[in-house]
């Protein structure tokens, strides 16, 4: 369970090289309405200066859509937005699967336009690469890189960890992969995705080969979950761009240790992935309803 932080500081401002002035919250505070509860985990993450520079410039802190000439009030659009700001000329991008960061390519596209950036994009599902496509922005297959810059993503839910639960749109293993080999990884939420406990409102997505579906779902209630295997809205059964099921699990009470659930389930035979992200996400940009975007870096 995570503790909560008494006696917060006044937020203070400073001028980054973007055109925004930026508030600066003390640690373990997001969107203060909702008091988030995200910490600072204690691992170091390397950081190259050129990168920083720019990510100092729109982290830790809020800009309003205004201060961007952006009419926007949509929460998960302003996130969205703004987590294509941290991309720079050169970089191979993970392009992540989303209503969230749908907003994110569409920036990127408006940025590849009006500042001629040269990006190369990885999707992680085939309806990113679809949407990338239609917007302009290049592309290349994930065997072509070995390495990449930094990855946008979203999330179904996120906590003081930066652990998260993710795979509601069915591209958990794609994501888990091109996250796998990203420097950083940038998460774009709106402040209803915020959790004190994973799981305790969203389902955890495991998927599955479809021959081991019964045995796998026999062990996921002996772990304490309740499964349900995804249908799509016409009542046949999802299928993944990687041919597979997947199981939404319910858990009573939600997830009270995410890493020792996560061992169990990779030790399940026919289990391809889960949708536990752990120690992945790097920064965390949150789409406030008062058009704030609320930026931490871990």
């Amino acid at each position: 369970m995570l503790g909560g932080q008494s006696g917060r500081s006044p937020p203070r401002r400073l001028r980054g090289s973007l055109r925004h002035d930026l508030l600066v919250f003390p640690r373990g505070d997001l969107c203060r309405q909702r008091g988030a509860l995200l910490g600072s985990p204690s691992r170091d993450v390397p950081r190259d200066g050129a990168f920083f520079n720019r990510l100092l410039a729109s982290a830790h802190g809020a800009f309003r859509a205004e201060e961007a000439n952006v009419s926007v009030t949509n929460p998960k659009e302003l996130a969205g937005r703004a987590a294509a700001e941290l991309v720079r000329d050169g970089m191979r991008v993970g392009l992540g699967t989303g209503s969230t960061v749908h907003f994110t390519l569409v920036r990127l596209a408006e940025r590849i336009r009006a500042e001629r950036l040269r990006i190369t994009g990885v999707p992680t599902s085939d309806d990113t690469e679809r949407k990338a496509r239609e917007l302009g922005i290049p592309l290349v297959e994930l065997g072509s890189v070995e390495r990449l810059d930094l990855t946008i993503d979203g999330a179904d839910e996120i906590d003081g960890r930066f652990d998260m639960i993710k795979g509601g749109g069915g591209a958990l293993l794609r994501e888990k992969v091109v996250a796998s080999i990203s420097e950083r990884e940038a998460i774009v939420v709106g402040e209803d995705k915020v959790v004190e406990r994973l799981g305790v409102r969203f389902r955890l997505p495991i998927e599955v080969v479809p021959f081991a579906a019964p045995v796998v779902e026999r062990a996921l209630v002996s772990l304490g979950a309740t499964p349900s295997l995804r249908k799509r809205n016409d009542g046949a059964t999802f299928v993944s761009d990687n041919h597979n099921w997947i199981l939404d699990c319910a858990f009573a009470g939600g997830i009270a240790d995410a890493a020792r659930l996560e061992r169990a389930l990779k030790a399940v035979p026919g289990v391809v992935e889960t949708g536990l992200f752990l120690g992945l996400a790097h920064v965390l940009l949150v789409g406030c309803n008062d058009g704030r975007v609320e930026v931490r870096e871990k």
